[in-house]
């Protein structure tokens, strides 16, 4: 009966080759000892039993060699891969697996609100850090996913998907906010789909999709991704940051205004810090076309009309849309939460400029329905993603009326208070008039 032979590598905690690097990522979960050199150790597996190290007369198995050293081709990256738990930097650790040296205690957790998180990793994603499980970025961490959410939760040094948990709470799904993580980790084999995102809030109502700020190939993004992930979405836990604060207190003065001053500090003769934060925000949002200058501490048009963009994108209507933020316009900026403003669309028939024209004609509801194909749908769908209510759709839009269009029409509806009947996904003259205008 032909003896199985399998390969076991003990790598060398002080070991550059390639090979000692790949196995020592491979067995970071599982604690196997550290070797003080590079050497094989032969597993041989009978049907009777297993028998190590069986000696010269062993069924006469010969050890398969390896190519090891700078002449061993690496294996390619496997999708969502992460290194282990390190230092800023990469200098060397103070302890086994990144973990403090005996008699030292761990560095404290830093406090952190939801708005620094998000703010710090929206840093990666306008530099688009370039992925990596050897690289580390100017400010100390590694660019890979784990580490990209060890420089945002601002963590004293490199975590990695076995050990991030540790720094966090098991939160539901449907509890997320911004600034809490998305963990898959795969102690089988750690570096093979083992994956991290950030949570930047829902796309919409349904919480099918949300906004994922993640480190992965070939750079830092920030895009709409299935709850929870495009891979393994099942296996994905809920964490949150437990040096979470609310902002009121110990994160200096930009934490204090994370809290809502007051509407008295906004409108017409305001001039202070608020309302150069809330520009700031606003433009963070979408809202960069309503300024030519600033934004400045002076409160100005171009704040209004921003902020009223800001609101109308969620939905609100009236007073809820007065161009003044409230407090909740005011949370949901901070958090990164609700609706970004969308981007600014033509005119209904390809007016220019000046007042809003008025919306184009209702075609009628028999053009929007299973079966149908025709320039309405498309300019519906058009209009769909310009107000921000085009996450349904994986290509397109375009003639044909799909369940893409149907669920995008339905999640707008929903946007303006509708339920029941008037929220069943197909447009009639009002959903067409508040859509185009």
């Amino acid at each position: 009966m032909t003896v199985p032979v399998f390969q076991e590598y003990e790598p060398a905690a002080d070991c550059d080759c390639p090979g000692c690097a790949e196995r020592r990522r491979a067995l970071a979960a599982g604690g196997h000892p550290a070797a003080h050199g590079c050497r094989r150790a032969l597993v041989l597996v009978t049907a009777a039993g297993v028998v190590l190290g069986g000696g010269a007369g062993a069924g006469g198995a010969a050890a398969v060699g390896l190519p090891m050293g700078p002449d061993r081709v690496a294996e390619p990256d496997p999708p969502s891969e992460q290194g282990g738990a390190g230092p800023l930097h990469g200098r060397p650790l103070a302890g086994p697996a990144g973990r403090p040296a005996d008699g030292q205690e761990a560095a404290p957790l830093r406090p952190m609100t939801r708005a620094e998180i998000i703010n710090r990793a929206k840093k990666w994603v306008a530099a688009k850090v370039p992925y990596s499980m050897q690289k580390y970025w100017s400010d100390g961490y590694r660019q890979d996913c784990s580490g990209y959410v060890s420089m945002a939760w601002n963590l004293p040094g490199n975590e990695w998907t076995g050990s991030l948990a540790q720094f966090a709470t098991k939160i539901s799904r449907e509890d997320l906010q911004p600034g809490d993580i998305l963990l898959f980790h795969n102690p089988l084999n750690p570096t093979t789909g083992s994956h991290v995102t950030i949570f930047g809030g829902w796309t919409d109502y349904t919480h099918d999709y949300y906004v994922a700020y993640e480190q992965t190939k070939p750079h830092t993004r920030k895009q709409a991704t299935p709850m929870a992930y495009w891979t393994h979405s099942g296996s994905y836990v809920a964490y949150r940051y437990k040096g979470l604060t609310s902002g009121g207190g110990g994160g200096g003065s930009e934490s204090a205004t994370d809290v809502f001053p007051g509407a008295g500090f906004f409108g017409p003769g305001a001039d202070n810090h608020y309302v150069t934060r809330l520009g700031e925000m606003l433009v963070d949002r979408g809202g960069g076309r309503f300024y030519s200058v600033g934004p400045g501490p002076r409160w100005g048009e171009a704040d209004r009309r921003a902020t009223e963009a800001f609101q109308l994108a969620q939905g609100w209507r009236g007073a809820g849309a007065d161009g003044i933020p409230g407090p909740e316009t005011w949370r949901r900026l901070v958090t990164g939460a609700g609706y970004d403003i969308p981007a600014a669309r033509s005119s209904g028939a390809g007016g220019s400029g000046g007042t809003a024209a008025e919306p184009p004609a209702f075609p009628g509801p028999g053009h929007f329905r299973p079966g149908q194909s025709n320039s309405h749908v498309t300019r519906l769908g058009q209009q769909l993603v310009a107000r921000g209510y085009g996450t349904h759709y994986r290509s397109g839009p375009g003639p044909r009326w799909t369940e893409a269009d149907r669920r995008n029409v339905e999640a707008f509806q929903r946007a303006q208070g509708w339920r029941g009947a008037a929220a069943d996904g197909y447009p009639g003259p009002e959903t067409w008039r508040r859509l185009f205008t």
